[in-house]
């Protein structure tokens, strides 16, 4: 039987009653609320929802509003292709990583950011979420093409951006892209800026692409700036990435892409990023789903064959929630639902569409 508790208890005017102080309802989870034995007119506050609930004698009903509850997220963005190298002794800088945007359990974001606040979110509601492609692979002797964004709900991350090239300077981005060396003075040598809270810079290169011996910088990771080349023939490495477990267990991802030389390219970064190569052979691809950059090419002679830069990686959008919830994807979306303790976690690897939860 409840216990009515009361300091003092006074008559009052009319037929109404009067509290002096806030009124505490008694809070229950959604598993603790279902497992009463209740009556129509039973009152509680759902600690799961957020809401006010009262029992009609057949089911628990909100008193007013939307009944929300808060999701976690890992948002990250494609990442960039390396720069492109076409006519003899030129090679491509580096693809920056994806951005990354992270709410879980005090995480860090990329660039060094914080952890930032989960998203409440309501079941009558839809919310957009969108998987960045990674930067297609260049093959002339141009800037690397930046990483697509990726998206849930309010939160966007930014694409990767493109390695530098011959007389293209690098691309800014979640990551930047990593330099090359230019013709003359080498003003394309510099690393290309990240977006704050987001990513790391690309590394620098110097010397100039007029003879055998010279070397890109590698492209910017969420967890730190792309490596200026380490020598004049030996390509910086990218940045790395930042790990998460927010699926349960850790994971790395958003890794720079290595830069291209003359003679060692540079290794692409812990977390999916591409290396970058030497000789007459194209860059490494990132890694889908990672937001890795992809790796600078290197080409020794107008007469050797064409070579390519590596693709970025594919983004991921990644969400944890109440394993009392029930997502739904729309047809736009590939992805799949796991349990870990007493979450559940949705990884979301393609497309664009609305999800919704029950």
């Amino acid at each position: 039987m409840s216990t009515l508790e009361t300091n003092a208890i006074g008559k009052y005017s009319g037929n109404n009653v009067s509290v002096d102080d806030a009124l505490n309802l008694k809070s229950y989870t959604t598993t603790q609320r279902d497992a009463l034995t209740s009556v129509a007119g039973d009152t509680i506050y759902n600690s799961d929802d957020n809401k006010v609930q009262v029992y009609t004698g057949s089911a628990w009903e909100d008193l007013g509003g939307l009944a929300g509850f808060d999701v976690d997220y890992l948002v990250i963005a494609g990442g960039a292709s390396g720069g492109g190298a076409t006519p003899d002794f030129i090679c491509g800088g580096g693809g920056g990583a994806g951005g990354y945007r992270n709410s879980y359990s005090s995480e860090t974001s990329g660039g060094g950011g914080s952890s930032e606040n989960e998203i409440p979110v309501a079941t009558t509601l839809e919310f957009l979420v969108t998987i960045g492609a990674g930067g297609a692979t260049q093959t002339s002797s141009a800037t690397g093409n930046n990483g697509n964004d990726s998206q849930f709900s309010s939160i966007t991350s930014t694409g990767g951006g493109g390695g530098g090239s011959y007389s293209p300077g690098p691309n800014s981005g979640g990551s930047g892209g990593g330099g090359a060396p230019g013709p003359g003075s080498g003003v394309s040598g510099t690393g290309a800026s990240g977006t704050t809270n987001q990513g790391f810079s690309g590394g620098n290169s110097s010397g100039y692409a007029s003879s055998a011996n010279n070397a890109a910088g590698g492209g910017g990771g969420a967890g730190a700036a792309g490596s200026n080349n380490a020598s004049s023939n030996t390509g910086g490495a990218g940045g790395v990435g930042v790990a998460s477990s927010i699926t349960g267990s850790s994971v790395t991802r958003a890794g720079g892409g290595g830069g291209g030389a003359s003679s060692t390219g540079g290794a692409g970064g812990n977390g999916g990023g591409g290396a970058g190569s030497s000789g007459v052979a194209n860059g490494t691809n990132g890694t889908a789903n990672t937001g890795g950059g992809g790796g600078g090419p290197f080409r020794s002679t107008s007469g050797s064959s064409a070579v390519s830069s590596g693709a970025g990686g594919s983004g991921i959008v990644i969400l944890r929630y109440s394993n009392t919830r029930t997502i739904t994807l729309g047809a736009g979306l590939t992805g799949s639902t796991s349990t870990d303790g007493s979450d559940k976690v949705t990884t979301i690897t393609a497309g664009t569409g609305n999800v919704s939860w029950a």
